[in-house]
């Protein structure tokens, strides 16, 4: 069976999760993911020896009084799918991005969730919060597969408001083709990692965007604006992948310069074997 008919061809989102992730986690090492331990637990007075980096000086300022912070060890992890619902991910009719990063998702989740983690979605209007256990992961999985792409995607607005949802530091696991508005969408997810969260980002792409290997004349229409360009592929495919090139050079460059996971997806690589990278490069 190809990547075309396992992504399309099973309705099932759960099945095809499992189908995806049967044996790739069992082949690893160790876990891909970690927890974090940071929560704030309780107050205690200050004893010889305690580091300093742990007194809290607004308090001594106010009580006269030395105390230190405590924190409480946290072996579980919270994680959101942040996914792209926008036109452009609806494209092309034989195997959207669309489907692909919602089968993705779908496989992360599932990952995830086995590991006794918690994960949660946030994905057009829909908005579930990280939890565990395989009743929330049935739940996770049947609010992705009703989501549908429509209009444009705010993905500044959306990733500052996963950030912000996430009561404690974790992990944002965006899926996108990062199209819409570049400059505050990496500006937003720089801020989500300087609240302490970590940043993976999955770039989905077609084999059509990176090529354009259409006849000589073409009308394209914008999938979310509806706007209409007719042009000589012939004449454009040069300058088409030059532009394409850099786009992808400049997002693979940002997420380095600012410590993001970058994986870069196209649609007709298998999603076990664009998994299986992403994980070891984790463990790694």
């Amino acid at each position: 069976m190809n990547v075309e008919q396992v992504l399309t061809g099973i309705g099932d989102l759960e099945l095809v999760a499992r189908i995806i992730v049967e044996g790739l986690v069992s082949g690893l090492h160790r876990s891909p993911f970690h927890g974090y331990s940071a929560e704030f637990s309780q107050y205690r007075h200050y004893r010889p020896g305690d580091d300093l980096k742990y007194v809290d000086w607004k308090l001594v300022a106010r009580t006269d009084r030395v105390y230190t912070q405590q924190f409480r060890e946290t072996t579980n992890m919270a994680a959101v799918l942040v996914l792209d619902t926008s036109a452009s991910m609806n494209f092309p009719d034989r195997l959207s991005k669309f489907r692909y990063g919602v089968v993705v998702a779908a496989a992360l989740a599932h990952v995830v969730s086995g590991q006794g983690d918690a994960i949660g979605l946030l994905g057009g209007d829909r908005f579930i919060p990280p939890r565990a256990g395989r009743q929330h992961l049935r739940r996770l999985l049947a609010a992705l597969s009703a989501i549908e792409p429509r209009g444009s995607w705010r993905g500044a607005d959306v990733v500052r408001q996963a950030a912000e949802r996430l009561t404690r530091r974790g992990l944002l696991i965006v899926l996108s083709d990062f199209y819409d508005d570049e400059e505050r969408t990496i500006a937003e997810l720089r801020r989500a990692a300087r609240m302490g969260h970590e940043v993976a980002l999955f770039q989905i792409l077609s084999s059509d965007e990176l090529e354009l290997p259409y006849g000589r004349d073409l009308e394209l229409t914008d999938l979310e604006t509806g706007a209409r360009l007719a042009i000589n592929t012939v004449l454009a495919r040069r300058e088409y992948k030059d532009g394409i090139a850099a786009f992808l050079e400049r997002m693979r460059t940002l997420a380095v310069a600012e410590g993001f996971q970058y994986s870069l997806v196209v649609t007709d690589t298998p999603p076990d074997r664009a998994l299986r990278s992403f994980l070891l490069a984790r463990q790694g």
